[in-house]
C-alpha cells in the first residue's frame, strides 16, 4: 500500500477513486474498464506532472518517505554474495553503517552505506540511520582492507547526519567522521559513492568523498537539514521549505554546483513507487562507472579525486 505524501493528495483522491469503481464493478455485472482505464490514464499523467515540478522541499520529503529503498533493499536487488563485517576493532558495532565484501554484475566491492530501517524495530536498531563513531571508523577499516586487497569501493550515502547525541562526541565522533574522510580521500582503488535518499552534514561527506559522487533524481544532499537552517536563519521550523529552496539540496542544483557528477533517474512517483526499477538503475549508473574508474592507475583516481573537489562551485 502505497503511503502519500502531503502534496500528492490529488493523486491519491484518484488513486482511490479507481478502488471503489473496481470494487463496484466486482460486485455486479457492471463494464465500467472504459472509465476505470480513463481515471487511470488521468492519475498517471497528474503523478508524472508533480514530480516533473517539485519544489526542494517536496523532493526532501520525498528523499525521507518511509517507504523508499534502503542500503538493505539495494544489497538484496543488486548485489550478490553479500558478506557483512562487523565491528570498529576499538569499541563495537553500530548497526547504522553497515558495510563488507559484496559482488556487482560479477565484479567483487566493498560495499558500504548507511541503513535507516523500515519499521519502529529496525529505525531503533539502525539509529535511524545516524552513524557513531563505531560506525565510521569501521567504515576506515573497511576502505582500508579494501584498499590491500584491491577491491573498489562502494558506498550508499543516506542519513540525516551523523549522532549527535553525548556518548557519540565522547567517543570522538568528529574525529572519527574527518578521518572516514581522509580514508575516502587517500583511497588508492576506484570508490563510486551514491546519495540513495537523504545526504546529511559531514555524516554524509564521511561517506561520500569519492572521485565519482551519484545521487538518485528525488535524494537530496546538503550541510543541514532544511529544519535546522530555517531554526538558526528564522528561529522556526515552519520556514523548512525556504530553507530548502535556498540551500540548493537538489541532485539537479547540485549537478551544476559540480557537488555531484550524475543523477540517476527515479521512476516516476519516485523510488519507492517502483523499487526494483529503481535499483536495476542504480546497479547500471554505478556499474558504468567502475567500469571507467578500473582503468585508472591509483596516480590517476588521486589526481581525479583533488580535481573534483577543487572544482565544487567553481565557474
Amino acid at each position: 500500500m502505497v503511503s502519500y505524501l502531503e502534496f500528492e493528495k490529488p493523486v491519491a483522491a484518484l488513486e482511490a477513486r479507481i478502488k471503489e469503481l473496481r470494487a463496484t464493478a466486482a460486485e455486479g455485472d457492471l463494464d465500467i474498464s472504459a472509465e476505470v482505464g480513463r481515471l487511470e490514464r488521468k492519475s498517471a499523467d497528474l503523478l508524472a506532472s508533480t514530480y516533473r515540478a517539485l519544489t526542494p522541499w517536496q523532493k526532501t520529503q520525498v528523499a525521507r518517505h518511509p517507504m523508499r529503498p534502503h542500503f538493505v533493499d539495494y544489497v538484496e536487488k543488486i548485489f550478490t554474495d553479500f558478506v557483512p563485517l562487523g565491528g570498529d576493532r576499538l569499541y563495537g558495532e553500530d548497526h547504522a553503517i553497515i558495510g563488507g565484501f559484496a559482488t556487482l554484475n560479477g565484479r567483487k566491492v566493498m560495499l558500504i552505506g548507511h541503513e535507516k530501517g523500515h519499521d519502529t524495530a529496525t529505525r531503533i536498531k539502525h539509529n535511524f540511520g545516524m552513524g557513531k563513531p563505531e560506525g565510521y571508523r569501521k567504515a576506515i577499516r573497511l576502505m582500508e582492507l579494501a584498499g590491500r586487497f584491491g577491491l573498489p569501493v562502494v558506498t550508499l550515502v543516506d542519513t540525516s547526519g551523523a549522532f549527535p547525541g553525548v556518548e557519540a562526541e565522547e567517543r570522538g565522533q568528529a574525529e572519527a567522521i574527518a578521518r572516514s574522510t581522509e580514508a575516502c580521500l587517500a583511497l588508492r582503488v576506484p570508490m563510486v559513492a551514491v546519495i540513495v535518499g537523504e545526504g546529511g552534514s559531514g555524516g554524509a561527506v564521511a561517506l561520500a568523498s569519492a572521485e565519482r559522487v551519484l545521487m538518485l533524481e528525488h535524494a537530496v544532499y546538503s550541510v543541514i537539514s532544511p529544519e535546522g537552517c530555517a531554526s538558526i536563519l528564522w528561529r522556526t521550523a515552519e520556514k523548512a521549505a525556504d530553507a530548502a529552496e535556498a540551500m540548493k539540496v537538489t541532485a539537479q542544483d547540485l549537478l551544476g554546483l559540480k557537488v555531484i557528477d550524475r543523477i540517476v533517474p527515479e521512476p516516476v512517483g519516485g523510488a519507492h513507487r517502483d523499487p526494483d526499477a529503481a535499483a536495476k538503475a542504480l546497479g547500471k549508473a554505478i556499474g558504468e562507472e567502475l567500469d571507467k574508474l578500473l582503468k585508472m592507475d591509483a596516480k590517476q583516481l588521486l589526481a581525479m579525486r583533488e580535481e573534483r573537489f577543487l572544482a565544487i562551485g567553481a565557474e
